[in-house]
């Protein structure tokens, strides 16, 4: 594993606006993440009686999918998703994305606050659209195959 990869992880994860979120088996659906590198979390903001907030009351199993051009990053993470109840984790991590989901604002009583602890990732975190080009104008013209970014595996355990 590559320790420069998985903190080409954290640093983009937190410029991704959505991705697609399954736990214990469900159908995957959009989900907008907030990366917590310090707590080794990914954070989401549910409501009650969704399947995933059904899921993280039994410590499921997750994956998180990510394809997102403008962060250069394209994963996929495995980990567990745990329903948590932290006040002020979710008046930290409130915004108006997440108000527009819910009647009654933050004090919504249907608001679940969801934690992936991500275990392991396949991570592609790319050098981005004029990078991409330069790179495969390079290799056309030297033989070479275009670098354009680092693929692998990372461990958060």
């Amino acid at each position: 594993m590559s320790e420069d990869l998985k903190s080409a992880f954290w640093d983009r994860i937190g410029d991704v606006q959505a991705g697609l979120l399954s736990a214990a088996g469900a159908r995957a659906v959009p989900m907008s993440p907030y990366a917590d590198r310090k707590e080794n979390a990914i954070w989401f903001i549910t409501a009650d009686g969704t399947e995933l907030s059904k899921a993280a009351e039994t410590s499921a199993e997750a994956s998180f999918f990510v394809a997102d051009p403008k962060a250069n990053l394209y994963a996929t993470i495995d980990g567990q998703v745990t329903h948590v109840n932290d006040p002020a984790k979710l008046d930290e991590l409130w915004n108006a994305v997440a108000a527009s989901w819910f009647d009654d604002g933050r004090r919504d009583d249907d608001i679940r606050l969801i934690r992936m602890t991500p275990t392991k990732a396949e991570v592609w975190a790319t050098t981005g659209a004029a990078g991409f080009v330069y790179e495969l104008i390079r290799s056309r013209v030297s033989d070479d195959k275009p670098d354009v970014g680092e693929h692998g595996m990372v461990s958060f355990v």
